[in-house]
């Protein structure tokens, strides 16, 4: 693919001042990515569910510099403010500078905007819950919502393909938080139009066990993580084991795919389970080697695992990168699965800490 198509060839409209406000989801891994080349591309296709009430609220005002503004910074200049939850946070403006910097060739109309950036999650932010992925997600929506504006013959498939595109540049995982239940980023030959570039919808018949798939995500460390996913991602590229974990990684998307379609849940719980830990055996044997799980998210995993024996369950774990639980569960299950998370989980969670979540669809303009 030419990737010259996400890069404006005309602007057919002029906006003084305008707003945009997007909900964008957090997703969660079923086959993981962790390794990737710049700028942003995995080393290996990925495929999740996509979240629904974890999400990030999002809001950017756009207002246009006077001439002599756009002529002092030479139009080179990316100005913006950005609040966190109410809060001024000038820690996180780096991250988003960058993100910035990497999608200025694409989006050139940003040169010419004071940006005011309002976000809010509603989940605990750098835990392991891809805050990243829902946040850079809904900037990459309000940009394409301007983009709309500034060129009222866009259409929508192709303003979630590049708001894919975007949202990648600032973190991989937020290309597949624009659409939804699931979605696949990076090539693989057993999904269509699949690209490196992109999150591109699963495409296929889903057997009916996995609509509405329940996901509790239990919060047994709301801190920030030790080591961030950017330095465990870069670990992977002399690691011992990268090549075979990459190989593995793609052949689990073609076989997941085939488990959604024909709806052996049995094989899904056994895939789901061995790529979470498979994640943390390549953070647990890198160099230097590093453990995001904490005590409490192996004792929860041995829980589920004793349910499911008991119980005849199709109950499951995943995990992403921090010490965050996600148990995934068919919506037939969701009234005992609850119940037993209520009674015997949630005393392992910071607080008493869970969120109940399920498959959504993906962004929403508010």
């Amino acid at each position: 693919m030419n990737i010259s198509e996400f890069i404006p060839q005309e602007i057919t409209k002029e906006i003084e001042n305008t707003s945009f406000t997007w909900q964008t989801p957090s997703n969660i891994a079923l086959v993981k990515y962790w390794g990737k080349t710049n700028p942003q591309i995995p080393k290996n296709a990925s495929i999740s569910f996509t979240l629904n009430n974890c999400h990030t609220i999002t809001t950017v005002d756009f207002q246009k510099k006077s001439k002599s503004e756009l002529d002092a910074t030479s139009y080179t200049q990316i100005d913006f403010d950005l609040f966190f939850e109410g809060k001024k946070k000038e820690e996180f403006k780096p991250k988003i500078a960058e993100f910035f910097k990497r999608v200025q060739a694409y989006c050139p109309y940003i040169f010419d905007y004071k940006m005011t950036i309002n976000s809010e999650n509603s989940f605990p932010h750098s835990s392991g819950i891809a805050s990243s992925a829902s946040g850079l997600s809904a900037i990459a929506m309000c940009l394409m919502s301007l983009e709309k504006q500034l060129n009222p013959a866009l259409e929508n498939e192709f303003i979630n393909k590049k708001a894919s595109f975007l949202a990648r540049l600032g973190s991989g995982s937020a290309s597949r938080s624009i659409e939804g239940p699931l979605v696949v980023w990076g090539k693989n030959s057993s999904v269509e139009d699949s690209s490196d570039l992109f999150g591109v919808k699963f495409n296929k018949k889903v057997a009916a066990i996995f609509n509405n798939y329940q996901d509790a995500i239990l919060l047994v460390d709301k801190g920030e993580k030790q080591v961030s996913s950017t330095v465990g991602h870069n670990l992977m590229n002399n690691h011992a084991y990268a090549k075979v974990r990459f190989e593995d990684a793609n052949k689990n998307l073609e076989n997941m795919a085939m488990i959604l379609q024909n709806g052996d849940v049995k094989a899904f719980v056994s895939l789901v389970e061995s790529e979470a830990l498979t994640l943390h055996a390549m953070m647990m044997t890198s160099h230097p080697y590093f453990i995001l799980m904490k005590p409490n998210t192996l004792k929860i995993i041995d829980k589920i695992w004793q349910y499911r024996v008991e119980n005849e369950s199709n109950i499951c774990f995943t995990l992403d990168a921090g010490a965050n639980v996600h148990v995934l569960y068919p919506e037939n299950e969701k009234e005992s699965v609850n119940a037993f998370i209520a009674k015997e989980l949630a005393v392992f969670c910071q607080n008493n800490q869970y969120i109940l979540d399920n498959v959504g669809l993906g962004a929403k303009q508010l």
